[in-house]
């Protein structure tokens, strides 16, 4: 007995609704029960590389181009005015415009209110996309369209919490993000703003993640409301605003090149003249408006760029978290002054411990002799301390021996292992290292180092 067919049709349409709608049509021919169920579905799911197969060359067959556009008019015909709450209409090899305007229009008057749109046309760059019916849109995505809401008079989208934008072409007014008042998430990924200066401003956002952006302005944020930043970006020209004030965590990495980071380490650096070196510099700004994060990560880039504003880096009361990814060509002057500035840092995660040796990174580590060595870490007052992609060079024994030391309320050590690490790393010298170390372990308080392979507990020592 065929069970699944005798359920209620509302049980079916929610079933169908987890497959593509090629997939969901295919069901049709199961018995007369199911041939017009897919037509009923409340999401639809079109993605024309499912029935073109690119990589067979089959979307340079018109025929089969004129079959697939037949198969979305007819299912679109089928479902008359039923109400739809998702379209995700995935478009790589060209078609008329005017036809995807048809399928659009259709969906938006029939009440969806989540979009996801990749359309890829023949006959232009981007395809131009309308604002029309989007009042009722919870969720937007687009990407390799483009968004020209100038001329489109006063854009107001009262519903929309989550925007996505992937490869647009964006032209829009200082004030467009003003008038998502809904707005909880908004991501910018490889956006062509054209040069303009961009104006993140809205009270509702909570998440904002802005990568890989192409003809940057200016960056300015206004999120008083603003949990989560991701910003892996190239460096603007400059941050006139930031305000995250309840900022929970934040994730910066800049995009330099070499080329800038050997002006940023020249001596006597005139920064009015040289602009590329204005714009590292500027990058304090948008430091300062984070200053109140709980949990924050800095990429090696971005590490190195903050030597330039250490005589201007904020205070992190907030600060508990801190991870810092390392990198042998990227210096670690700037980690002085931030250790000294987080006086409530409970957890230091260190991805790589290995850096470019400056002078200045010595207050931090043991790369140069000198008297005041460490003394950046005995005022620092983290408890847990994480080196991750440890390969056991001796080094980063050293390194993390010098840190044991140092840091005067460290209770726990945790050193983490790769098992595809290299083959020169040998776990048991590891070992013996460790156990040496914590025999010589001078402190009154208890302390506990572990070594985890793999992700796993290889061993743990304490030392009481």
């Amino acid at each position: 007995m065929d069970h699944v067919s005798s359920l209620p049709d509302e049980v079916l349409y929610h079933i169908l609704s987890f497959l593509t709608t090629k997939e969901a049509a295919l069901t049709s021919i199961f018995s007369k029960r199911w041939r017009n169920l897919f037509t009923f579905v409340p999401n639809l799911d079109i993605d024309d590389s499912v029935v073109l197969h690119p990589q067979e060359g089959k979307e340079d067959r018109y025929e089969i181009q004129k079959s697939f556009m037949k198969f979305v008019d007819r299912v679109l015909a089928l479902q008359g005015n039923s109400p739809i709450k998702k379209l995700s209409l995935k478009l790589r090899t060209g078609f008329d415009s005017h036809r995807v305007d048809g399928w659009i229009s259709n969906a938006l008057a029939r009440g969806v209110t989540e979009l996801d749109l990749l359309i890829i046309l023949y006959t232009a760059d981007y395809y131009l996309l309308s604002s029309k019916y989007f009042r009722n849109l919870v969720t937007l995505k687009l990407n390799s369209v483009r968004v020209d809401w100038l001329a489109a008079g006063d854009i107001f989208l009262p519903m929309l919490k989550t925007l996505v934008l992937h490869s647009v072409r964006l032209c829009v007014d200082k004030y467009f993000f003003s008038a998502l008042p809904a707005l909880e998430e908004l991501v910018l990924v490889s956006v062509n703003w054209g040069g303009k200066d961009v104006n993140v401003s809205n009270a509702s956002l909570k998440i904002l993640t802005v990568n890989y952006n192409i003809c940057l302005g200016t960056f300015s944020v206004d999120t008083p409301s603003l949990v989560y930043f991701c910003f892996t970006e190239y460096v603007a020209i400059d941050y006139p605003v930031v305000i995250m004030q309840n900022l929970f965590e934040a994730r910066i990495s800049l995009l330099v090149t070499q080329d800038q980071i050997e002006r940023a380490r020249a001596p006597n650096i005139d920064w009015v003249e040289d602009d590329v070196v204005l714009r590292l510099v500027n990058m304090e700004k948008l430091i300062k408006g984070i200053r109140n994060v709980q949990y924050m990560y800095l990429s090696p880039n971005t590490l190195e760029v903050l030597s330039l504003c250490c005589e201007s880096m904020p205070v992190f009361n907030n600060l508990k978290s801190l991870t810092l990814k390392s990198h042998k060509s990227r210096g670690w002057q700037a980690m002085p002054v931030l250790l000294r500035n987080c006086p409530h840092l409970e957890t230091l995660v260190l991805e790589g411990i290995l850096h470019h040796v400056t002078d200045k990174c010595g207050y931090a580590c043991d790369c140069v002799s000198r008297e005041e060595k460490g003394c950046s870490l005995t005022s620092c007052p983290v408890k847990v301390l994480e080196i991750k992609g440890f390969r056991g060079t001796i080094k980063e024994m050293h390194m993390i021996k010098h840190f044991v030391n140092y840091f005067p309320c460290l209770m726990e050590t945790n050193i983490y292992i790769e098992e595809s690490g290299p083959p020169k790393l040998r776990v048991p010298q590891v070992c013996e290292f460790i156990a040496e170390m914590m025999e010589h372990y001078g402190k009154s308080s208890s302390f506990n180092v572990q070594l985890l392979v793999g992700g796993y507990l290889y061993k743990k020592w304490t030392a009481q």
